[in-house]
Order: structure tokens, then C-alpha cells, then sequence
């Protein structure tokens, strides 16, 4: 089984920056794409950032989009979101999650093509 864990959530001012980081163990780490999602109060989960296995490709929402940047490093099982530029809009839980080795990278928005999920870490946004 792959377990899934997350770290470096908090609080944070606006225009400040976090970075999060996502240990993936159990399996061969550097197969797999990996994505962030988020959930805010009251909102459903929304698609965030995706990396191949390679880290050639990269996804960002467009919320997000020159103020996040994931990233990864397969000799350390580890995949990061480096978050700056926050804004209030930003609060919520973000979790990271391991995508189907058996699908090509082109669903990473999709939450139901990933098959391992962490418990999230939760960031807040002060104004």
C-alpha cells in the first residue's frame, strides 16, 4: 500500500509564503504523477497542481498559476508546493494524492484518477 503524508501547512499573512511538502512511501515513489488538491470552508475539492513522474510536465490551476509551483525530488519520495503571494482565498486543506500509474497524464484535474490520498494540511490565509 502507499501511504501518503503531508507537512508544512499554517498560518500565514497575506502575501506571504508556504511551502508544503507531500512523503510518498510503500511503492516505487518516482512512477508515479502526484497532484494538490484544496478544499475550503463550504467549497468541494478542487484540482490544484499536478507533476508527471519525471517532473517534465507540470499542471497549475489557474487561481494559482504564477504564484504556486510544485515540484518534486524521486530520491526523497517527496513532492512539493511552493506557495507564494498567498491571499485569503488560499485557506484551506490541501492535500496531496497519488495518481493511477494504469492512466495517461492527461486526467491529473480529475480527483477519481488518483488512488491514494493523504489526511491534508490545513493553510490559512490572514487579510
Amino acid at each position: 500500500q502507499v501511504q501518503v503524508v503531508e507537512s508544512g501547512g499554517g498560518l500565514v499573512q497575506a502575501g506571504g509564503s508556504l511551502r508544503l511538502s507531500c512523503v510518498a512511501s510503500g511503492r516505487t515513489f518516482s512512477i508515479y504523477a502526484m497532484g494538490w488538491f484544496r478544499q475550503g470552508p463550504g467549497k468541494d475539492r478542487e484540482f490544484v497542481a499536478a507533476i508527471s513522474w519525471s517532473g517534465g510536465e507540470m499542471a497549475h490551476a489557474d487561481p494559482v498559476k504564477g504564484r504556486f509551483t510544485i515540484s518534486r525530488e524521486n530520491a526523497k519520495n517527496t513532492v512539493y508546493l511552493q506557495m507564494n503571494s498567498l491571499k485569503p482565498e488560499d485557506t484551506a486543506v490541501y492535500y496531496c494524492a497519488v495518481y493511477s500509474p494504469t492512466l495517461p497524464f492527461n486526467h491529473y484535474t480529475n480527483s477519481a484518477m488518483y488512488d491514494h490520498w493523504g489526511q491534508g494540511t490545513q493553510v490559512t490565509v490572514s487579510s
